[in-house]
């Protein structure tokens, strides 16, 4: 019996071997390849080097961005935080050749919340009693 569960825990545990509790997300970039991208290079050659883009800008020039995120936690149940956030931005002229190329980490950003359940109006902020009174004439 004690043969059993010994071998029914060690079962279950065996999940764990081999977690080094790191979790990589998006575009996991070489710094070799990432410095290969200069100025003047034309795109597909960059396509050909870095790979395909995580996103492109969609208005005001034209940019392709490679995001990556590193998460870490201590064992597969504990919660996850981010310890590492890139985004590699390369920036093309009306020709398509690379004028620059930024890289950007967690110092360069803000947090943004997500989940605010609030929505922003432009004007000033009435309340339901105002608004009512607002409508009833004397």
């Amino acid at each position: 019996m004690k043969l059993a569960a010994a071998a029914g825990v060690a079962l279950s545990l065996s999940g764990c071997l081999g977690y080094d509790g790191v979790i990589n997300r998006g575009a996991v970039l070489d710094a070799r390849k990432t410095a290969q991208v200069k100025p003047g290079m034309a795109a597909p050659q960059v396509m050909q080097t870095l790979g395909t883009p995580s996103t492109t800008s969609t208005i005001g020039g034209d940019a392709w961005y490679y995001v990556s995120q590193r998460l870490e936690r201590s064992a597969a149940f504990m919660p996850q935080s981010v310890t590492d956030q890139r985004v590699l931005a390369v920036y093309f002229d009306k020709s398509r050749k690379v004028t620059r190329v930024a890289d950007y980490g967690m110092e360069d950003g803000k947090p943004i919340d997500f989940l605010s359940r609030t929505t922003p109006v432009a004007g000033p902020d009435y309340h339901l009693i105002q608004s009512l009174l607002a409508k009833v004439s004397f």
